[in-house]
């Protein structure tokens, strides 16, 4: 039998490799069988904790930084990200103790409000993080779940490849180990723990594939794959629609090749899908509607020119390593999109491994169905070492429905899961020795191979710096003898992206205290079905202060400008302006408040305006 002959019972279930003490087991005394059998299984089990708490380990030390001082320390850059991660934690408490709109929240961007469905807030991950949020708090909850996501994100890997796809657990250990911690996840760690929590994503690969042997139960599967695809929604959209797509070109990329094999496996697959399609759209048609439909809802990003640069494949991820800060500048769109800097001798192994292996039609499929993805993670502009050197494929997808929402440089964690695998089928061939029709590698010079490749990609610490903590005017609670509901607070500088403190002021008080604008993705111009802008349409005073808080300089400001920012602060239902003293641009800041309200009041950490009766609009006045 060849090794393309083989193929299907390795796509559908795990290669059987008899233990070399077999023939001895069957000739023992039944007690002794059993015996031997329970060994075996309590080997199994600790070498599975063996993995999966190294795989804990790691992410430990990844987060380290952060871990330090959660509610002080941050990533150098995009600060922005995690104060909203931790502003959706908070909110999950406030769903699950006052049973508020998980999908919409008037409590962001008053008095517009803020749809959050069309901003993954994450609500399968932060629901289950509600205890530890409420018991330490957001920025100690936002850690935990960082961590939590890249240990099990690996382990789930491992347990569906040891499980399902290889017989030996070493292999596993590896391909989940590079699914968990390749430079894509490390990436996305510091701000992205929706992008990163692919615990579920393995499975559904799995329970597609399952729809596709002998013996599968359309119906029991595809209700399996629906209540999967359901909670992954719930995480985080994208990376469920990029699991599709993966899913539907590996098949068909397989079925090209074999398709004897689809003969009668299509129609359990459609079967089970089209149950799927319908438990899933039942369980999702509300929140798809407020997604799409309900107030604040957006039609697009603007984000096809996010691809990766060609050079990128070839060098080392900043967080790994061999990776280098300055080297990878403009290699990609920013830090946290690093999602495809493989290194140059792991695209050597790869493409060493697929020539070694292609009479398998499986590997086949995945090599196809990693370049595809590669490719597509280059834009819309396909660009080298920063200089633009044609159009991209991308442009070729992007218009289709649903795709204008997606980042094309996160097709390169589609290419980084199917290496993983790619790594684990490789390296159970050479140690089950089992390559039929291939030439066999040896073992060391394979291990060899795999450090040279893996080495350099093994994840450093992730960067962190200090930041000022959320102020104790803020977490004693001092603020509310000022803050009626219904009104709220303005931090200075204006919550926006870039400014965005004011989310984890809000969080730190478990979403009591409510802000203007903030950093989310809402319609442009604040008119439903727009393109995405991210935060609120332009305001006269947020833009004020927010080229102060960059420049450092006051700005003398006339009458106009007063009245402007007096127009926002009534739009807003401000109750209080407050500006931390630990500002770094303290100073101008509160000269240029100053100058727009008069002399503010010192409060345990911050400076406060009173603005309650200055925001409360006369009779004789119109407000926007």
């Amino acid at each position: 039998m060849t090794v393309a002959d083989s193929s299907p019972e390795f796509l559908l279930d795990r290669p059987k490799s008899p233990p070399a003490d077999d023939v001895s087991d069957r000739t023992a005394p039944g007690r002794v069988r059993s015996v031997t059998a329970r060994l075996r299984r309590w080997s199994s089990r600790r070498a599975d904790f063996v993995v999966v708490g190294f795989y804990l380990l790691t992410a430990v030390w990844v987060t380290s930084r952060l871990w330090a001082y959660p509610p002080g320390r941050v990533a150098p850059t995009l600060e922005s990200d995690p104060s909203l991660m931790q502003w959706f934690l908070a909110h999950a408490v406030r769903v699950v103790t006052h049973g508020e709109n998980p999908l919409f929240t008037e409590r962001m961007n008053v008095p517009d409000g803020v749809n959050l469905m069309a901003n993954t807030p994450m609500l399968g991950l932060s629901v289950p993080m509600v205890p530890v949020t409420m018991l330490f708090g957001p920025a100690v909850s936002f850690v935990a779940l960082v961590t939590l996501m890249l240990s099990l994100t690996a382990a789930a890997w491992y347990y569906v490849l040891s499980r399902h796809l290889v017989s030996s657990r070493v292999a596993a250990a590896v391909g989940g180990w590079f699914c968990g911690f390749c430079p894509a996840m490390l990436a996305h760690a510091n701000w992205h723990p929706n992008i990163i929590g692919q615990v579920l994503v393995p499975f559904i690969v799995w329970r597609v594939l399952v729809l596709c042997r002998p013996g599968a139960r359309p119906v029991r599967d595809g209700i399996i794959l629906a209540l999967l695809v359901t909670y992954q929604a719930f995480i985080n959209e994208e990376i469920l629609l990029f699991t599709a797509i993966a899913c539907g070109v590996f098949l068909l990329a397989y079925v090209l090749q074999r398709r004897d094999l689809w003969a009668g496996a299509w129609r359990r697959l459609l079967g089970g899908l089209a149950v799927c399609a319908v438990i899933a759209g039942a369980l999702l048609a509300y929140p798809l509607y407020v997604q799409f439909s309900g107030p604040q809802n957006y039609q697009g990003i603007e984000v096809a020119h996010f691809g990766n640069d060609l050079a990128a494949f070839t060098s080392f991820g900043t967080p790994t390593l061999g990776g280098n800060e300055l080297t990878n500048q403009n290699l990609a769109p920013n830090p946290s999109e690093e999602n495809s800097f493989f290194g140059w001798p792991l695209v050597l192994l790869l493409v060493v491994t697929t020539v070694w292996l292609w009479r398998d039609a499986v590997v086949r499929a995945l090599a196809f169905t990693g370049l595809f993805f590669a490719l597509l993670s280059l834009g819309t502009v396909v660009s080298y070492k920063g200089t633009e050197i044609g159009p991209g494929p991308w442009a070729v997808f992007v218009h289709l429905p649903l795709l204008h929402f997606v980042v094309p440089t996160r097709f390169g964690m589609i290419a980084s899961a199917v290496v993983g695998v790619m790594l684990a089928i490789a390296t159970d061939r050479v140690l089950r020795g089992q390559a039929v029709g291939v030439p066999r590698i040896n073992r060391q010079a394979w291990a060899l191979g795999l450090a040279m490749a893996l080495v350099p990609l093994i994840p450093v610490a992730l960067p962190a710096h200090n930041r000022p903590p959320v102020p104790d005017f803020v977490t004693s609670g001092t603020w509310r003898s000022y803050v009626a509901e219904g009104q709220t607070v303005v931090p200075v500088p204006v919550t926006e992206n870039g400014n965005a403190d004011g989310l984890r002021w809000a969080a730190a008080t478990r979403l009591d205290m409510s802000v203007p604008r903030g950093y989310f993705l809402g319609p442009r111009n604040a008119q439903d079905g727009d393109l995405a802008a991210f935060g609120a349409p332009p305001s006269h005073g947020a833009g004020l202060l927010a080229r102060v808080a960059s420049s450092g300089v006051p700005v003398e400001v006339d009458d106009r400008q007063r009245r402007l920012f007096r127009d926002d602060l009534r739009y807003w239902n401000a109750a209080i302006v407050v500006l931390p003293v630990r500002h770094d641009q303290a100073p101008a800041l509160r000269h240029t408040v100053e100058d727009l309200l008069g002399p503010g009041q010192r409060v345990d950490d911050v400076w406060v305006w009173d603005v309650r009766e200055l925001a409360t609009p006369r009779r004789d006045e119109t407000v926007r």
